[in-house]
Protein backbone atom coordinates (compact mmCIF):
# COMPACT_ATOMS: atom_id res chain seq x y z
CA UNK A 1 0.00 0.00 0.00
CA UNK A 2 1.56 3.45 -1.01
CA UNK A 3 0.82 7.09 -1.95
CA UNK A 4 1.70 8.98 -4.69
CA UNK A 5 2.82 5.77 -6.17
CA UNK A 6 0.26 4.86 -9.48
CA UNK A 7 1.63 5.52 -12.86
CA UNK A 8 -1.24 7.79 -13.97
CA UNK A 9 -2.04 7.89 -18.12
CA UNK A 10 -2.32 11.55 -19.69
CA UNK A 11 -6.45 11.55 -18.96
CA UNK A 12 -5.31 10.81 -15.22
CA UNK A 13 -6.70 7.29 -15.42
CA UNK A 14 -4.10 4.77 -13.31
CA UNK A 15 -2.31 2.36 -15.77
CA UNK A 16 -2.38 -1.42 -16.01
CA UNK A 17 0.62 -3.35 -14.21
CA UNK A 18 0.20 -5.67 -17.47
CA UNK A 19 -1.82 -6.89 -19.95
CA UNK A 20 -3.54 -9.33 -17.78
CA UNK A 21 -5.16 -6.46 -15.26
CA UNK A 22 -8.71 -5.33 -15.85
CA UNK A 23 -10.35 -2.42 -14.01
CA UNK A 24 -13.52 -3.94 -13.25
CA UNK A 25 -14.99 -0.57 -11.85
CA UNK A 26 -14.26 2.64 -12.15
CA UNK A 27 -16.24 5.61 -10.20
CA UNK A 28 -14.60 9.27 -11.92
CA UNK A 29 -16.60 11.79 -9.87
CA UNK A 30 -18.19 12.40 -7.13
CA UNK A 31 -15.59 10.42 -4.97
CA UNK A 32 -14.66 11.51 -1.60
CA UNK A 33 -11.81 9.38 -0.39
CA UNK A 34 -10.97 9.82 3.58
CA UNK A 35 -7.74 8.40 5.19
CA UNK A 36 -7.89 7.97 8.87
CA UNK A 37 -4.93 9.16 10.72
CA UNK A 38 -3.68 7.60 14.26
CA UNK A 39 -2.79 9.99 16.68
CA UNK A 40 -0.11 10.75 16.50
CA UNK A 41 0.97 10.08 13.39
CA UNK A 42 1.38 12.36 10.23
CA UNK A 43 1.69 12.44 5.88
CA UNK A 44 4.90 13.40 4.70
CA UNK A 45 4.38 17.09 2.48
CA UNK A 46 4.02 16.20 -0.89
CA UNK A 47 5.60 19.79 -2.11
CA UNK A 48 8.09 22.59 -1.28
CA UNK A 49 8.05 22.92 2.75
CA UNK A 50 8.29 26.57 4.87
CA UNK A 51 7.53 27.25 7.81
CA UNK A 52 3.94 28.53 8.60
CA UNK A 53 3.37 27.46 4.55
CA UNK A 54 0.37 25.16 3.67
CA UNK A 55 2.89 22.69 2.32
CA UNK A 56 4.09 22.08 5.98
CA UNK A 57 3.90 18.73 7.25
CA UNK A 58 0.20 17.87 7.34
CA UNK A 59 -2.30 16.87 9.97
CA UNK A 60 -0.88 15.15 12.98
CA UNK A 61 -4.02 12.92 13.70
CA UNK A 62 -7.44 13.01 12.71
CA UNK A 63 -8.90 12.76 8.45
CA UNK A 64 -7.48 13.73 5.90
CA UNK A 65 -9.68 14.17 2.65
CA UNK A 66 -9.55 14.23 -1.23
CA UNK A 67 -11.69 14.39 -4.03
CA UNK A 68 -11.42 11.94 -7.34
CA UNK A 69 -11.67 8.32 -8.86
CA UNK A 70 -11.63 5.29 -7.73
CA UNK A 71 -11.29 1.90 -9.35
CA UNK A 72 -10.57 -1.56 -8.70
CA UNK A 73 -9.07 -4.30 -10.63
CA UNK A 74 -8.39 -7.72 -9.92
CA UNK A 75 -5.20 -6.88 -7.70
CA UNK A 76 -5.77 -3.55 -6.44
CA UNK A 77 -7.50 -0.35 -5.54
CA UNK A 78 -7.03 2.49 -6.16
CA UNK A 79 -7.84 6.18 -5.30
CA UNK A 80 -6.62 9.31 -7.68
CA UNK A 81 -7.12 13.19 -6.93
CA UNK A 82 -8.63 15.68 -8.73
CA UNK A 83 -5.69 17.74 -8.16
CA UNK A 84 -2.27 16.72 -9.67
CA UNK A 85 1.00 17.28 -7.79
CA UNK A 86 2.59 19.73 -10.34
CA UNK A 87 -0.49 22.23 -10.17
CA UNK A 88 -1.89 22.36 -6.83
CA UNK A 89 -0.31 20.28 -3.14
CA UNK A 90 -2.94 18.00 -2.09
CA UNK A 91 -2.47 16.03 0.55
CA UNK A 92 -1.92 12.68 -1.40
CA UNK A 93 -2.01 12.74 -5.15
CA UNK A 94 -3.04 8.93 -5.22
CA UNK A 95 -3.04 5.77 -2.96
CA UNK A 96 -3.18 2.15 -3.75
CA UNK A 97 -3.35 -1.08 -1.88
CA UNK A 98 -3.14 -5.06 -3.40
CA UNK A 99 -6.76 -6.15 -2.48
CA UNK A 100 -5.39 -8.66 -0.15
CA UNK A 101 -3.82 -5.89 2.26
CA UNK A 102 -7.46 -4.96 2.67
CA UNK A 103 -7.81 -6.28 6.15
CA UNK A 104 -11.74 -5.62 6.17
CA UNK A 105 -14.28 -3.53 4.69
CA UNK A 106 -18.06 -2.45 6.00
CA UNK A 107 -20.96 -0.95 4.34
CA UNK A 108 -22.22 1.75 6.66
CA UNK A 109 -25.56 3.03 7.22
CA UNK A 110 -25.19 6.05 9.66
CA UNK A 111 -28.39 7.43 10.76
CA UNK A 112 -27.36 10.97 9.81
CA UNK A 113 -25.79 11.45 6.21
CA UNK A 114 -25.24 8.99 3.66
CA UNK A 115 -23.91 5.45 3.24
CA UNK A 116 -20.23 4.75 2.71
CA UNK A 117 -17.80 2.28 2.52
CA UNK A 118 -15.41 2.14 5.20
CA UNK A 119 -11.73 0.24 5.18
CA UNK A 120 -8.91 -1.03 7.18
CA UNK A 121 -5.69 -1.39 5.20
CA UNK A 122 -2.44 -2.94 6.21
CA UNK A 123 0.41 -0.33 5.39
CA UNK A 124 3.22 -1.01 3.63
CA UNK A 125 7.17 -0.02 4.96
CA UNK A 126 8.18 3.23 2.78
CA UNK A 127 4.77 3.67 1.21
CA UNK A 128 4.40 7.02 2.71
CA UNK A 129 1.57 6.09 4.99
CA UNK A 130 2.33 5.82 9.10
CA UNK A 131 4.03 2.32 10.20
CA UNK A 132 0.82 1.29 12.61
CA UNK A 133 -0.83 -2.23 12.05
CA UNK A 134 -3.73 -0.68 10.10
CA UNK A 135 -5.11 2.93 8.62
CA UNK A 136 -8.47 3.34 8.63
CA UNK A 137 -10.36 4.89 4.92
CA UNK A 138 -13.78 5.90 3.99
CA UNK A 139 -15.35 6.10 0.67
CA UNK A 140 -17.75 8.15 0.02
CA UNK A 141 -19.95 9.28 -3.51
CA UNK A 142 -21.77 12.64 -3.71
CA UNK A 143 -25.00 11.94 -5.33
CA UNK A 144 -25.37 7.84 -5.70
CA UNK A 145 -25.17 4.90 -3.45
CA UNK A 146 -22.17 3.03 -2.89
CA UNK A 147 -23.56 -0.54 -2.22
CA UNK A 148 -22.99 -1.83 -5.55
CA UNK A 149 -19.52 -1.08 -5.64
CA UNK A 150 -18.67 -2.51 -1.86
CA UNK A 151 -20.27 -5.42 -2.84
CA UNK A 152 -18.39 -6.08 -6.10
CA UNK A 153 -14.75 -5.01 -3.89
CA UNK A 154 -15.62 -7.68 -1.67
CA UNK A 155 -15.64 -10.21 -4.00
CA UNK A 156 -12.15 -9.10 -6.10
CA UNK A 157 -10.41 -9.02 -2.80
CA UNK A 158 -11.64 -12.99 -1.67
CA UNK A 159 -10.97 -14.09 -4.71
CA UNK A 160 -7.25 -11.86 -4.80
CA UNK A 161 -7.00 -13.22 -1.20
CA UNK A 162 -8.13 -17.23 -2.09
CA UNK A 163 -5.42 -16.98 -5.21
CA UNK A 164 -2.84 -16.01 -2.86
CA UNK A 165 -3.49 -18.78 -0.56
CA UNK A 166 -3.30 -20.99 -3.24
CA UNK A 167 -0.65 -20.18 -4.69
CA UNK A 168 1.55 -20.44 -1.12
CA UNK A 169 -0.04 -23.87 -0.95
CA UNK A 170 1.24 -24.82 -3.92
CA UNK A 171 4.61 -23.87 -3.24
CA UNK A 172 4.81 -25.21 -0.19
CA UNK A 173 3.61 -28.69 -2.12
CA UNK A 174 6.31 -28.76 -4.27
CA UNK A 175 9.56 -30.69 -3.47
CA UNK A 176 12.30 -29.81 -1.98
CA UNK A 177 15.22 -29.68 -4.98
CA UNK A 178 18.36 -31.56 -4.96
CA UNK A 179 21.46 -30.76 -6.99
CA UNK A 180 22.39 -33.64 -9.33
CA UNK A 181 25.91 -35.00 -9.13
CA UNK A 182 28.12 -34.10 -12.17
CA UNK A 183 27.91 -36.32 -15.27
CA UNK A 184 30.64 -38.00 -16.39
CA UNK A 185 32.15 -38.16 -12.89
CA UNK A 186 34.80 -41.15 -11.99
CA UNK A 187 36.48 -43.02 -9.82
CA UNK A 188 39.66 -41.21 -8.54
CA UNK A 189 42.79 -42.82 -9.30
CA UNK A 190 44.60 -44.80 -6.79
CA UNK A 191 47.89 -46.44 -7.69
CA UNK A 192 47.54 -48.76 -5.16
CA UNK A 193 45.11 -50.45 -7.52
CA UNK A 194 47.14 -51.72 -9.82
CA UNK A 195 48.41 -55.36 -9.42
CA UNK A 196 52.06 -56.00 -8.79
CA UNK A 197 51.98 -58.77 -11.30
CA UNK A 198 51.12 -59.67 -14.89
CA UNK A 199 47.81 -61.96 -15.58
CA UNK A 200 48.39 -65.33 -16.45
CA UNK A 201 49.55 -65.52 -19.89
CA UNK A 202 51.42 -62.70 -20.04
CA UNK A 203 54.87 -63.34 -17.90
CA UNK A 204 57.99 -62.19 -19.85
Amino acid sequence: MALNAVALNPNRTPRSLDISEHFARTIDTGVEFTLLLPSGTSLPSTGPSTPGSSNESKKTSGKITETGLITFSERRLIFISDRPLDKHTPAFESFVVPLECILSTRYEQPFVGANYLALSVKPTRGGGLPEVESVGIEVRLKGKGIYEFTCALDKARECAIYMRRKSAEEDESLPAYSTPAPSGSSTPYAPGDIPDENPPGYDD
